[in-house]
């Protein structure tokens, strides 16, 4: 039995390794998952390490913990857009998906191992979702670029295909132990698992952002340690009541990172890391808690099956669930082929040793290298298979420096850090002559790694970055500003009210919004509103209405000059 102290030289020690492999793996592409899981096979009681750990219990719970923890973090990184966008794809595969590819793998490895159908339907069960911390790591941690709807759609997939999979394993389970019967019970189960778990996790997310809006603790630290709290209370109340825990905990992360509580950016950086570390110790420990002799009697039949899951079974899914919602075969292709396993499936694969079934070493060795074979396949190749099938958008440089607001109250500003390129609508214009809405700073340029002091006359570049200080509620706007001239903008928002300078010229509007205001594009705000209001109407508060555009007087100078008007965009009719 190790002592403490050794215990912390050994967590320190792998924490060290996995920051090194990490390096080693982004530069020789290499998945992280497989590094980590080397790392821990060598460190475990057949490698060079000689570590002996073989409780399956104690791995499931600190698996699960850890999981957790990346699934909360995962919740908060997760935009409402990414949901708007792909909830509706994301949700048919992560329950009809993840039944397919269960059954197909699950037959093919009932006669490829010999298993009875129900055994095999397990081990299918096991292997069949997408893993959360892998698509995560992958997809965030600048491995693929893709266009925005496919990250979306296979993120919110791995996010929340977990019930599911926890499902079937569990549902199986009870029924290999004569627990639970074939059929209804099945059903309920299942819809605990769904309802509770997106119940819980709702609630507690629009509860604990309030609580992280309104509560004014004395310390900036405590703020990432309650967010946290609350991340684990919504896990652990929804698997009390019999729900998903996973789901729980992904949809609370999602609602507190888009309400956007007090030291937000705080809480990202900090459950970052926290998910890192948790990546790390996870898979480590799941490499050492693996057998590399048991796992080399398994390797034929194991790769027979991966060839099945990655190459039969997720592709029939996804065209399946993907093709009513208008995807392209090149799309379908590249959803098909992320169908990524990590360490779901392995922390899965020890319900059955736990439950004392007379197959589950052979599930869980043949798990493990289902996972190893997929990780190598699908992760390393996944750059190419991107470009291959076109579907790669550019790579934005990150800004090499970094402004924030850090505050314990709330405040109504945002950073945003915009990457001008080549065909922006910003690119190559003079600060002074861009359509910016009234109360927005533009703070920094940073253009190759130097900063330049911004100023009306500063001419924008391809390559810089601008650092812009705006509230959020005009963000739509100033987002047009600086996109791309190819790029699908957001629709301005109906209703809400954008303050422009009177000064602002008629062909700057048209030019940044893409709006239709005058045929003379010379004419300033405040030379268009006099175009269209009598003298004795120029007041404030006076409004004119030019097409779906109103403008409103909002400040007059002394010599009656438009200094501000407030446009607003007309909804459509319904």
């Amino acid at each position: 039995m190790f002592s403490i102290e050794t215990l912390i030289l050994l967590a320190g020690s792998l924490l060290l390794l996995g920051i090194a492999s990490n390096k080693f793996s982004a530069r020789m592409g290499v998945p992280v998952l497989v590094v980590f899981l080397a790392i821990g096979m060598l460190a475990g009681s057949e490698g060079i390490g000689g570590i002996e750990f073989e409780n399956y219990t104690l791995a499931h719970g600190f698996a699960t913990a850890a999981l957790c923890l990346i699934l909360f973090n995962g919740g908060i990184g997760t935009p409402y857009a990414a949901f708007q966008s792909a909830w509706k794809p994301a949700s048919l595969l992560a329950t009809v998906g993840v039944v397919v590819t269960a059954g197909i793998t699950g037959l093919a490895a009932s006669w490829i191992l010999g298993l009875s159908w129900t055994q095999g339907l397990l081990l299918g069960s096991i292997v069949g979702s997408t893993d959360a911390s892998v698509v995560f790591s992958v997809l965030r941690g600048g491995g693929v670029h893709i266009r925005p709807r496919l990250a979306n759609t296979l993120e919110v997939e791995s996010g929340s295909n977990d019930p599911m999979a926890i499902f079937l394993t569990v549902g199986l389970i009870e029924v290999l132990t004569g627990q639970t019967p074939l059929g209804f019970g099945l059903v309920t189960l299942f819809l605990n698992q769904a309802v509770v778990g997106t119940g819980m996790g709702l609630a507690v997310g629009w509860v604990g952002a309030w609580l992280l809006q309104n509560i004014r603790l004395e310390a900036a630290g405590l703020y990432p340690v309650m967010a946290t709290a609350l991340g684990l209370f919504s896990f652990g109340m929804a698997s009390e009541l019999g729900g998903s825990g996973f789901l729980a905990v992904y949809l609370t992360g999602v609602v507190i990172g888009n309400r956007r509580p007090v030291f937000l950016r705080g809480i990202v950086l900090f459950h970052d890391a926290l998910a890192w570390m948790c990546q790390i110790l996870m898979f480590t420990a799941l490499g050492i808690l693996s057998f590399p002799s048991r796992l080399w009697n398994v390797t034929v039949p194991a790769i027979l099956i991966a060839s099945v899951l990655i190459f039969v079974a997720r592709p029939i899914a996804v065209f399946l669930c993907g093709m009513p919602f208008r995807f392209s075969t090149r799309e379908l292709t590249f959803l098909s082929w992320v169908g990524l396993k990590g360490a779901v499936p392995i922390t899965l694969a020890t319900f059955p040793m736990m439950a004392g079934l007379p197959a589950a070493s052979i599930i869980f060795d043949t798990v493990f290298f289902v996972v190893l074979v997929s990780a190598l396949v699908q992760g390393w190749t996944l750059p190419a298979v991107a470009r291959v099938l076109k579907l790669e958008v550019p790579k934005h440089q990150k800004t090499p420096v970094t402004l924030e607001i850090s505050s314990l109250q709330n405040v109504d500003g945002d950073i945003v850090d915009y990457f001008i390129e080549q065909d922006s609508r910003a690119s190559g214009c003079l600060i002074k002559d861009l359509a910016l809405p009234d109360g927005v700073v533009i703070a920094l340029i940073v253009r190759d790694e130097q900063t330049v002091l911004p100023q009306g006359r500063s001419q924008l570049k391809p390559g810089d970055h601008v650092v812009v200080v705006l509230r959020p509620s005009i963000r739509a706007m100033v987002d047009r500003v600086f996109a791309p001239t190819r790029a699908h903008t957001t629709d301005l928002p109906p209703e809400l009210e954008f303050p422009l300078r009177g000064s602002i010229k008629v062909r700057e509007l048209e030019q940044f919004y893409e709006l239709k205001l005058a045929d003379d594009g010379d004419l300033t705000m405040d030379e268009l509103v006099r175009l269209h209001l009598k003298k004795d109407k120029m007041k404030i508060g006076a409004a004119v209405q030019i097409d779906k555009i109103v403008l409103h007087l909002r400040e007059l100078s002394s010599d009656g000059k438009v200094q501000y008007v407030g446009m607003s965009i007309l909804p459509e009719p319904e």
